[in-house]
C-alpha cells in the first residue's frame, strides 16, 4: 500500500521532467498571416492545451513589444506550465506582424476574436490534447470573451479589465494627470456624439489618433460584465495586487457578474506576471526580463486547469 502512494505522489514530479517539444505554426484569418508557436510535453498521453490571448498593442507571442516591452511573460507563462504536463499555444498579435499593418484597413476588436478562433478551429481536432483551456491577458481578456464556443473546456480572465475601455482609459490617465484626465473625458465624449475628434491633445495623441477612433469606438460599446455572463464554462478570474493598469476593483466587477467563477488576487504580482517588491522593481520589469513570474500564478493556473481537464 505504501509503494502505491509513493507512486502516486511522484507522479506529478514526472512529469515536469518530461521533454518539451515546439513545433512553429503559421495560421491565417484570410490575408491576415498569424504566426506562432505550439509546445508540449513529449508524451503519448493527452494533455491539455493551454491557448493564450495577449493583450493590447503589438505584442509578439513571447510577450514583448520592442522598444517598450521586453519581458518575456507569455514565454515563461508557457514553459511554466509546459513543465507541469499541459500544451501551450501563443502567437504573434496580428499587429506585430509588418506584413500585416499593410493589409489592415479597418482593424476592430472582433478581428482579434476571429483570430483566435482561427487557432481554436486549428486545434480542436487534435487528438493529442483532451481540452482547450483560453488564457485572455488585459485587452485578451475581452477578446476571449468573444472568441470561446463550445470547444472550450475552461476560460481564465488574467488581468482583465471589468469596465468598458474609456472608463479605464480615462481613470489611467487621470491618475497620471489630472488635467489630461479631464480632455480624455471630452475626447471620449466627442468620439462617441459626433463619431470623430477633430483636435486631438497631442499628449494624447497615440490613444486618440485618426486611425485609432473607429476601432476605440467598437471597443468602447464591448462592456465586459456583459459578456462575461453570456459564458456557460467554468471561469476563473485573477488579478495581482501590484497591478498599476488593472485594479482589484476590475476583479470584483468580473466576479459579480458571475458569482459562479473563482476569482483568485496574487500578491505581489503586477500586470506583466511578475513579483515585484515595490514600485521600482514594477517599472523596472516592463523591459527587464530577468524579474520572475508569479509562482502562485502558475500554481492557481495549473490547479484550475487540471480541475476542469
Amino acid at each position: 500500500m505504501k509503494r502505491v502512494i509513493l507512486l502516486f505522489l511522484l507522479l506529478p514530479k514526472m512529469l515536469f521532467t518530461q521533454q518539451i517539444v515546439e513545433e512553429h505554426i503559421l495560421l491565417k484569418n484570410g490575408e491576415i498571416v498569424l504566426p506562432g508557436t505550439l509546445s508540449h510535453p513529449k508524451t503519448h498521453q493527452k494533455v491539455p492545451l493551454v491557448l493564450f490571448i495577449h493583450g493590447s498593442g503589438n505584442g509578439d507571442r513571447n510577450g514583448n513589444q520592442a522598444p517598450l516591452l521586453n519581458t518575456n511573460y507569455i514565454k515563461l507563462l508557457a514553459d511554466s506550465l509546459n513543465n507541469r504536463g499541459f500544451a501551450f499555444y501563443r502567437y504573434d498579435k496580428r499587429t506585430a506582424t509588418k506584413e500585416n499593418l499593410v493589409k489592415m484597413k479597418d482593424p476592430s476588436l472582433y478581428d482579434l476574436a476571429e483570430d483566435a478562433k482561427v487557432a481554436i478551429h486549428h486545434f480542436n481536432n487534435d487528438k493529442r490534447f483532451n481540452g482547450i483551456h483560453i488564457i485572455g491577458h488585459s485587452q485578451g481578456s475581452l477578446v476571449g470573451m468573444l472568441a470561446i464556443g463550445n470547444a472550450i473546456h475552461s476560460y481564465t480572465s488574467l488581468a482583465g479589465p471589468g469596465t468598458t475601455i474609456d472608463k479605464t482609459l480615462i481613470r489611467q490617465i487621470t491618475a497620471q494627470n489630472d488635467d489630461l484626465g479631464k480632455v480624455a473625458v471630452q475626447h471620449v465624449q466627442e468620439l462617441m456624439e459626433t463619431d470623430t475628434i477633430l483636435e486631438v491633445h497631442p499628449f494624447l495623441i497615440s490613444i486618440f489618433a485618426p486611425q485609432n477612433q473607429s476601432y476605440l469606438k467598437e471597443w468602447i460599446h464591448l462592456d465586459p460584465v456583459t459578456e462575461i455572463k453570456k459564458l456557460t464554462l467554468p471561469v476563473l478570474i485573477v488579478n495581482g495586487d501590484a497591478d498599476i493598469q488593472v485594479r482589484e476593483e476590475d476583479a470584483e466587477l468580473l466576479k459579480q457578474a458571475m458569482p459562479d467563477a473563482q476569482m483568485v488576487i496574487i500578491p505581489n504580482m503586477n500586470h506583466t506576471l511578475k513579483t515585484v517588491n515595490n514600485p521600482g522593481e514594477n517599472q523596472r520589469s516592463y523591459t527587464d526580463p530577468s524579474f520572475p513570474l508569479s509562482g502562485e500564478l502558475v500554481e492557481t493556473l495549473y490547479e484550475f486547469i487540471q480541475r476542469n481537464e
